[in-house]
C-alpha cells in the first residue's frame, strides 16, 4: 500500500484526485492544504472519515510544516496541486 502526500488537496483538482485514489483503493492519502481562497474541505466531506485519509492544515512554503508532515506520515509519493491561481 502506497502512502501519497497530495498538496493542495482541498482544491477542485486535488479533491477529485484524492477521491479517485480512495475509490480505487490500495492507497493511504495525506492531504496537505493551507485552506486559502481556493481550498474547501467541504468538497471532501464524503471521504473525511475514510480510514485511508488524513488532512493536515499547512503551507508548502513553510519548510518546518512540510518536514513535520514527512516525519509523521512518511509518504512514498508526492503529488503537487497546491497553487495560488489568482
Amino acid at each position: 500500500m502506497s502512502k501519497i502526500l497530495v498538496t493542495g488537496g482541498a482544491g477542485f483538482i486535488g479533491s477529485n484526485f484524492i477521491r479517485l485514489l480512495l475509490q480505487r483503493g490500495g492507497h493511504q492519502v495525506v492531504n496537505l492544504d493551507a485552506l486559502t481562497y481556493a481550498g474547501n474541505l467541504e468538497s471532501l466531506a464524503d471521504v473525511a472519515n475514510e480510514p485511508g485519509y488524513a488532512f493536515v492544515k499547512g503551507d508548502i512554503a513553510e519548510r518546518d510544516q512540510v518536514e513535520a508532515v514527512f516525519a509523521a506520515h512518511r509518504p512514498s509519493v508526492v503529488v503537487h496541486f497546491a497553487a495560488e491561481s489568482h
